[in-house]
């Protein structure tokens, strides 16, 4: 077993005029013969968003697997994409990578959801467990108020997504073209609807830093791949979490103010999971970057299960 920290193409075949071939932009990092674990980016985002450091991964037995979802950073574009989508790409990667047996599925903010349709779709029982952070819930979920507690900010946004109105991409365009110059553009648009906690979290230098690198690769095509993903949260995911059936976790800290606990209570009791395998974390006083905080936990907790299967083997 060896540390690696690879980058990769992989081709993701076409389907007619409609959906031609298109590349994903892939990294892995950690132990080569490590776990292999997936790790969904939020909005906007990319493959490389904060982690664990290779040789911590290593030592943990993780293969993280991380990937720019179509038309952010340096993956081509999947016209109209939905949040089902998602689970055919991470196939495709998982193939592409040698992957044969089972793997986690790790999703955060924004990847949180298309983390659930990759559960959701696997027939081959091939998803060990899935884990979200700080997920959003469908937008028709039943009994939600799904901009209540919500930030100006993200409210804005997905209200112009409602009405298709060219304000969005004429706005998301110039926030891309800001923060491609300049990533600090990013803070700034959330800085005065943060939680006291995240105040402190972005406030770390080293953290802050690996949160900026993220944004400006994640627009460095501009703002198609940050417009795509509001698109797909605010129409029919095309998948049921009533499908989700393998081991689940689903995590939110209580002072979110991007994406409400009550999106994550609603996923939380809408999965088909049996509850014996499923488990709700509710940290008080948390905001929403504590997702990044606590994923070095998160990624145990898959392992744990993969042992606690091979134990009762």
């Amino acid at each position: 077993m060896t540390v690696i920290s690879a980058e990769h193409k992989v081709v993701i075949p076409g389907e007619g005029e409609s959906r031609p071939p298109r590349k994903l932009a892939v990294s892995e990092t950690g132990a080569s013969d490590g776990y292999p674990i997936f790790l969904l980016h939020g909005t906007p985002g990319s493959r490389k968003g904060p982690k664990p450091r290779a040789i911590t991964l290593f030592r943990q037995g993780v293969r993280l697997i991380s990937y720019d979802r179509p038309r952010y950073g340096g993956s081509g574009r999947d016209e109209e994409r939905t949040v089902a989508d998602a689970a055919a790409d991470v196939w495709e990667i998982a193939n592409a990578l040698g992957i044969q047996g089972q793997f986690g599925v790790v999703g955060r903010s924004g990847g949180a959801p298309h983390a659930l349709a990759v559960a959701a779709d696997d027939d081959r029982a091939r998803v060990s467990s899935v884990a979200t952070l700080c997920s959003l819930a469908p937008y028709d979920g039943p009994g939600l108020d799904w901009y209540e507690g919500m930030n100006p900010h993200n409210r804005d946004e997905y209200t112009t997504a409602d009405t298709d109105d060219p304000a969005l991409l004429n706005r998301l365009t110039g926030w891309a073209a800001e923060i491609s110059r300049n990533p600090r553009k990013m803070i700034e648009l959330i800085g005065e609807e943060l939680s006291g906690y995240d105040e402190r979290v972005i406030g770390d230098v080293a953290l802050r830093r690996l949160l900026l690198d993220t944004y400006k690769q994640g627009v460095e095509q501009g703002p198609q791949g940050w417009i795509d993903d509001v698109l797909a949260f605010r129409k029919p995911w095309k998948f049921d979490l009533a499908d989700v059936h393998c081991r689940a976790l689903i995590w939110h800290g209580d002072d979110d103010r991007f994406s409400p606990i009550e999106h994550s209570e609603l996923v939380f009791n809408q999965i088909g999971t049996p509850d014996e395998h499923k488990e709700f974390r509710k940290q008080r006083g948390i905001g929403h970057f504590g997702a990044v905080e606590v994923l070095p936990e998160i990624l145990a907790w898959v392992l744990d299960g993969v042992r606690a299967v091979s134990a009762a083997s």
